[in-house]
């Protein structure tokens, strides 16, 4: 799962480099990191949502619109996968 993870953040670390005309990832982030953050919060919501009320198939769709708003948070805050991974390997002791 990991590596799926990290080639969806290369991906987002690029796009914001690269900044293609149409890209997602570039629009989100020219409306800052406050927007982001509330996209996380409207994301969290919807997977509760779905989670309860709307099946599998949806709340997967959920949970990977959550991802990638989180990643695009996380690459705006200046954090990696990485520094999620081993916080969640610390708190596994």
């Amino acid at each position: 799962m990991s590596e799926v993870l990290d080639q969806l953040y290369s991906i987002i670390l690029e796009r914001l480099k690269e900044r293609p005309e149409g890209s997602y990832t570039v629009e989100l982030a020219d409306k800052g990191k406050p927007y982001v953050a509330r996209k996380v919060g409207e994301e969290s919501i919807e997977v509760v949502v779905a989670s309860l009320a709307e099946g599998k198939e949806r709340t997967v769709s959920e949970i990977a619109d959550l991802l990638y708003h989180l990643f695009v948070l996380m690459a705006l805050s200046d954090l990696s996968p990485q520094d999620i991974y081993s916080e969640l390997r610390r708190r596994m002791k």
